[in-house]
């Protein structure tokens, strides 16, 4: 069996990718829905409702555990990736998306007093609420659950 055909067979790694897809055209849209405009960046960017990174490795963890039993130490590596990658998404980054915040306050309000002086914005939206966690995680969870596993 050759490269392709055995990641085409790789039901693990197709509902992981399809989760993060549905996660992804979900958050575009929601933000399209929002704000009344067509926003391309949102559908692959950081942040957002939902969390495409919690649904990935929802989705990773329950397959494996689908497959592989959820007894098994493959699953127990994927579930706790999954806590860790959760964890980031909405403490680390969002404190981090936070700090941005503040410090693109802090610079605007230093270039008023000297506009010729020109400063790139940081980028604010890089974390997640708890509930764009949980959403993306049961997003996952759903998507696992429904897909067919082949079993190893």
């Amino acid at each position: 069996m050759d490269f392709f055909e055995q990641i085409s067979n790789n039901s693990v790694l197709i509902a992981t990718f399809l989760a993060w897809a549905i996660s992804c055209i979900l958050k575009g849209l929601i933000v399209c829905i929002r704000e009344r405009k067509f926003n391309i960046g949102r559908f692959m960017g950081p942040g957002g409702m939902p969390s495409s990174h919690s649904a990935i490795v929802a989705a990773l963890s329950v397959s494996v555990g689908r497959v592989a039993g959820f007894d098994s130490p493959a699953f127990a590596i994927t579930a706790a990736l999954s806590l860790i990658v959760m964890y980031d998404a909405s403490g680390i980054r969002r404190a981090a998306g936070k700090q941005a915040e503040m410090i693109n306050a802090i610079v605007e309000a230093w270039n008023e007093k000297d506009p010729l002086r020109k400063q790139i914005k940081l980028k604010e939206l890089l974390g997640h609420t708890p509930v764009e966690v949980f959403a993306g995680a049961v997003l996952g969870v759903i998507v696992a659950v429904l897909m067919p596993m082949t079993t190893i």
